[in-house]
């Protein structure tokens, strides 16, 4: 006699096959938009990341070669455009403590499947102490 939670098994092998389609589905819907996720944003984390070293490295020069606040924006402001930085990007450069402090701040907006992301760089970087004669 069968019981009522009983199913014959060419029904449960039709039903599995159809459940491990669905999670095969699902598991690479999940995958591709992870992957988009990724295709969207890492670039322009990586160009903050390398703006950051660029900044770095001009108020450094700045410092060493003897250049004032003014410079130092100027070229902040022409390499914008090659880390991914939109041209209104905020920058504020000062001489502070005989160093130079650099200040950018932009936000890119970084388009993913149901919304927009808006990555915010707010990035502030000073020129090394030893490089103005500090202790």
């Amino acid at each position: 006699m069968r019981q009522a939670g009983d199913i014959p098994s060419g029904a449960r092998k039709t039903t599995e096959r159809g459940s491990s389609r669905l999670n095969f589905l699902i598991s690479m819907a999940v995958i591709a938009a992870v992957a988009y996720a990724g295709y969207q944003y890492v670039p322009v984390a990586y160009q903050a990341s390398q703006l950051k070293v660029f900044m770095q490295d001009t108020v450094d020069n700045a410092v060493i070669t003897g250049k004032d606040a003014r410079w130092t924006e100027d070229q902040l402001r022409r390499n914008l455009a090659t880390y991914g930085a939109p041209s209104d990007a905020r920058i504020t450069v000062a001489n502070r403590e005989s160093r130079i402090e650099a200040h950018v701040e932009y936000t890119v907006p970084v388009p993913l499947l149901v919304t927009t992301y808006r990555y915010v760089f707010d990035h502030t970087t000073r020129s090394s102490n030893y490089l103005s004669g500090g202790g």
